[in-house]
């Protein structure tokens, strides 16, 4: 592909292997595919936007899986690089009684292979938003640069750079992570984060104003703050508003937060504002809820939509 994107998404695919019974008991496993980078690549395409996407793939048996379904969802995979290494994977439970189980097998995977090589100048010269995660900084030593350097690309060519945190101490220390974010955060100009998970960690805050005001002082436009049912906290341009939360049936939330950046970067490429743009994916982020899996319950955009009329009528 060679048309214009919207976003380009950085960042690492594991297979998912999913079950609503104990880890221990289960049979059966329905196989998916995620990421956090990727939940949120996806979440935007199926709203409509143009989304390219970087990352290594193994040449495993599931490569092809991989490939042919990120094609079925229009991603633009012309930078995607085979690598002869192993897909990660993780492995979860979600339980009726709310039990949550969950394994990893990722270190060492293909995506953690990425490189600075595999930061392609051209494809973010006609990017509107380029966007990864702290997760993919965590990779490896080489993901970490591969992230600093297609955002100082991204600076240099005007494209806006968007970055959550994501911060898990599963895949690095609280040290680590602020370091990661600090090597980055002057190229920043969207940043999306929580502010139990993230802020009050990395920065020690955990007030939506006084976060936004924090990441305003440090030069980021655009803030939106996570708070899970407490909404979230937007800022821009001098103003800050909350978006209330939507009351659903939550039946698995992992990924949502993932899917709030897609809806959110969605928003903000076609040329919403913030405060819109959070408003389309509170909508994106509660839907997504309502099923099982990371990727496989984000709801297509007309779902969406018809939601976003309804509440502006």
């Amino acid at each position: 592909m060679t048309d214009n994107l919207d976003i380009l998404a950085i960042g690492e695919c594991l297979i998912e292997l999913s079950t609503r019974e104990s880890l221990t008991y289960t049979e059966t496993f329905n196989k998916y595919y995620g990421g956090d980078v990727l939940n949120t690549a996806i979440a935007a395409t199926r709203l409509g936007s143009r989304v390219g996407y970087i990352t290594k793939v193994g040449n495993d048996y599931f490569k092809d899986f991989l490939m042919d379904s990120w094609q079925s969802e229009k991603l633009d995979i012309s930078n995607v690089k085979i690598v002869e290494n192993y897909n990660g994977v993780y492995i979860i439970s979600r339980q009726p009684d709310g039990k949550k189980e969950i394994m990893y097998y990722r270190k060492k995977s293909a995506a953690t292979m990425l490189s600075t090589e595999d930061v392609p100048e051209e494809m973010i010269e006609r990017s509107s938003i380029v966007y990864t995660t702290g997760i993919t900084q965590s990779l490896s030593p080489s993901a970490r640069s591969t992230v600093k350097k297609a955002f100082s690309i991204a600076g240099e060519k005007k494209c806006l750079v968007a970055y959550d945190p994501n911060f898990t101490e599963r895949v690095w220390d609280i040290e680590e992570a602020r370091e990661g974010m600090e090597e980055i955060i002057d190229y920043v100009d969207i940043i999306m984060l929580s502010n139990i998970h993230d802020a009050e960690k990395l920065i020690g805050i955990n007030s939506p104003d006084k976060i936004i005001k924090y990441f305003w002082d440090r030069g980021v436009s655009m803030v939106a703050v996570k708070m899970g049912e407490s909404g979230c906290a937007i800022g821009y341009n001098g103003e800050i508003n909350t978006i209330p939360h939507r009351d659903v049936v939550v039946v698995d939330p992992t990924g949502a937060g993932d899917t709030f950046n897609g809806g959110f970067l969605f928003g903000i490429s076609k040329g919403y504002t913030p405060f819109e743009s959070a408003k389309l994916a509170t909508i994106v982020a509660s839907e997504q809820t309502k099923g099982l899996g990371a990727i496989k319950s984000i709801p297509d955009k007309e779902k969406v939509f018809a939601e976003f009329k309804r509440g502006e009528s």
